[in-house]
Formats: C-alpha cells, structure tokens, sequence
C-alpha cells in the first residue's frame, strides 16, 4: 500500500514552511546528499487509482466532511497527494543527482551534464514551497510548480540518448567500440528510466487528477484499457512511418481476445506496442525487399480468468536477429541505425516520448526503454528470434496493478 501515512506522519515534524535560502548561502550539493538518503515510497497501479477515488482519505482527515460533499473529497484528494509529492519528488529527485554526478564515462557527456543542472533545477523549485499542503490556494501553487518541472523534463529521454551518442562518438575516437561491456554505464541507464518513468506517472497523475474527469479514466490511468484499440492504433502510428520511408507496409492481423479490458496506462501500452511493430515492419521490409509480397504481422492477445498477465505476442517474418546480437538489443548504446540518421535524431528536438515524427530506426533507445515501460508495472518484455525466419515479441502485462514499483536506489 501507498504509505501515505508514514510519509504524512514525517512531513508532519517538519516546518510548514518551505526551504528558503537566499541564492548565495543555499548549499544544493548538502541538500541533495540529505534527501538521497531519505528512502523513496513505491507505489503500484491499485493505489494510484485508490488514492484517485479518495479511498485514503481517512488516513490524513480526521472530520468526515469529504464524506458528506464531493466538491471537498476532490479538493482534499489533491491536497493529499500534493503533500505526498512534495514529500516524494525532491528524494527522487536527489537519488538521480548522485547517480548523475558518479556514473562513469556518462557523467562527462555534456548532455548528461546538462540534465543533472536540469533535475537540480527542479529539485530546488520543489524545496522552494511549504512542505505541508494545508490549503487550495496552496494546493494550486504547488501544482504550478509541478507543471513546469512535468514540461521542463519533457525532453530528457532525448537530451539523454544525446548523451550516449555522444559517449559512442567518444568512445569510437578511443577506438573502443564493445559497448556491451560497458555494464555500469547500462545499469545506470536502466536505472534513471525507471525513475524518470515513475517521476511522470506521479506527476502526470497529479496533474491529470485535477482536470475534468474522463469516463473510465482514474487520472491517466484508464480503468477499461483494450489491448485490441491500443494495437490498433499502434498499427496506424506504424504504418504511417513504414509507408513515409519505404512506400509501403507489411499488413498486420489481430487474433485473440479482442474483447479483453483491464486496468492500466494507455500511453504505456502504446508506446510499447508501436515500437514493436516499428520493429517487425522494418524487418519485414528489409529482408524481403521494397514492392515484395510481405508476410503479415501477427499480433495475438492472450489472457484467460485464471491469468495473472495479459500478454501480447507481435510475430514477424522479418528474418531474424543473429544470436550474437540478441544481448545487444537491450543496450542502450548499440544501434543498427545509420550515423547520419543517429546525428539527425540527435538534433531531434521533438519533445514527445511518443512523437511518431522520429525514423523508424533512431538512436536504439525503443527496445529497453519499452522494456522499462512494462517492468513499470510489474511486467516484461521479452524477445525469441529465429535468425533466418523472423522474430516474436511477448509483452506481459500484469491483470491485477498491485506491483510495486521496482523504483532503483
């Protein structure tokens, strides 16, 4: 369960007003070091969309008024999880400084660089406001705050592939160019995704939550997901980049449990569904040949009453991965991209993770990023490959929502 009463208990002790320092006596680097030994509060896809309803509530206020008017529920919904993100974040936040500032090779990349003044920017905004969210009108400041840092950090998935290009233009000069043994640069990677992936579902959520409601949608979480619209729109997304570069695309069918509903983020799905069939249609192309015959993709969608996943197989006849590369797929600094087009998605200033303006083939960030996306959750993704045939893709997605984050140290 989402702590929040152990967080607010904590929050409690503090000052109600915020850290305050002028400019020239703030000690930042002090601050961060404080915070990133404070430990981070995981939640899971169920508590989101409990805390969502109010059903926590009651662990934060002692008088029943929200029970009685839901104008006060949702005013004080807010403010709860406003005060659990203005306890969560500066952590978060601190955990990725230090990681930023002792990764290895990375930390010299001046893109890298450039996102740690980034998540430090941020971290002291946040510690600019009133630790304890006692009103609306305070409420509302805080998330204004939150808004610009959600948009600020809008291009670091992009600002941070910058920084692996430019350690393998860095490392190619050093005439090293084995970049699956680079381990901590990778672990770092992994690590920094996952945050960053639960840094924006919090946020998102918040900020979603104080919208208008959308049926079946708990802020960005909808409660009646469908694998089958997803893909469906997924194929459009892809078709229409396949088409843009080769001037066709392979047809791709559907089987399965076409009715199934669960759960889960859409954007999430989406973006792992597309870069899978991004994947599948570039290889089925390439293998057969521009103006070919091609070979349908097969998406099937599986899931049965006593199945704790739902899982999605996209099967391809695109020839394969040698099995020499099948541990490279997950690397984030191997690409089978061409250079120039590596440069030019360098330059990419596109600040949507989903854009679909990007090539099919960029900076090799699609595969394990999906598989962050879907580690998420309590999920996988997992890749079989025949070389000579074609590949399949499982995507597991968990039913029930109740995993934890596997949030990194």
């Amino acid at each position: 369960m989402w702590t929040l009463q152990r967080t607010l208990q904590r929050t409690s002790r503090s000052a109600r007003v915020g850290v305050r320092f002028s400019s020239d006596i703030l000690d930042i680097a002090s601050l961060v070091r404080k915070h990133a030994l404070e430990p981070q509060t995981s939640t899971s896809l169920q508590t989101l969309m409990r805390t969502g309803r109010g059903e926590f509530l009651h662990k934060t206020y002692r008088d029943a008024a929200w029970k009685k008017d839901d104008k006060v529920a949702t005013e004080r919904v807010l403010m709860q999880v406003a005060g659990f993100l203005r306890h969560e974040l500066p952590i978060r936040l601190a955990h990725r400084i230090l990681d930023l500032e002792q990764v290895p090779l990375l930390r010299d990349m001046q893109s890298v660089r450039a996102v740690k003044d980034l998540y430090t920017t941020s971290f002291r905004d946040l510690l600019s406001v009133p630790q304890k969210v006692a009103s609306k009108q305070e409420e509302a400041a805080f998330a204004d705050i939150v808004e610009s840092i959600y948009e600020r950090h809008a291009g670091v998935l992009v600002q941070m592939a910058r920084g692996a290009y430019e350690l393998r233009a860095a490392t190619r000069q050093r005439g090293e160019t084995d970049f699956t043994e680079m381990e901590e640069p990778h672990a770092f990677l992994d690590r920094f995704y996952i945050s960053r992936i639960g840094i924006r579902v919090l946020i998102g959520q918040y900020l979603s939550l104080r919208q208008q409601p959308v049926h079946n949608y708990i802020g960005i979480i909808c409660q009646k997901t469908s694998p089958y619209e997803i893909v469906k729109r997924a194929i459009d997304d892809a078709s229409f980049m396949c088409n843009r570069k080769y001037g066709d695309a392979p047809e791709v069918i559907i089987t399965g449990r076409l009715d199934l509903t669960f759960p889960y983020v859409p954007t999430h799905l989406h973006y792992i569904t597309l870069e899978l069939l991004k994947n599948s249609m570039r290889a089925t192309v390439d293998w057969h040949g521009v103006d070919a015959d091609y070979p349908p993709i097969k998406v099937v969608i599986a899931d049965g009453r006593e199945n704790e996943d739902v899982v999605i197989k996209v099967s391809d006849e695109g020839g394969g991965i040698p099995r020499s590369n099948m541990n490279k797929i997950w690397s984030y600094l191997f690409t089978t991209a061409d250079p120039a087009v590596q440069e030019g998605m360098v330059a990419f200033q596109e600040h949507d993770d989903h854009a679909v303006d990007s090539p099919l083939a960029g900076l090799g960030y699609g595969l394990p990023i999906s598989r962050s996306y879907a580690r998420y959750f309590g999920g996988d993704l997992s890749i079989m490959s025949m070389e000579g045939y074609g590949t399949d893709a499982f995507v597991y997605l968990t039913r029930l929502g109740n995993t934890r984050e596997p949030l990194p140290i």
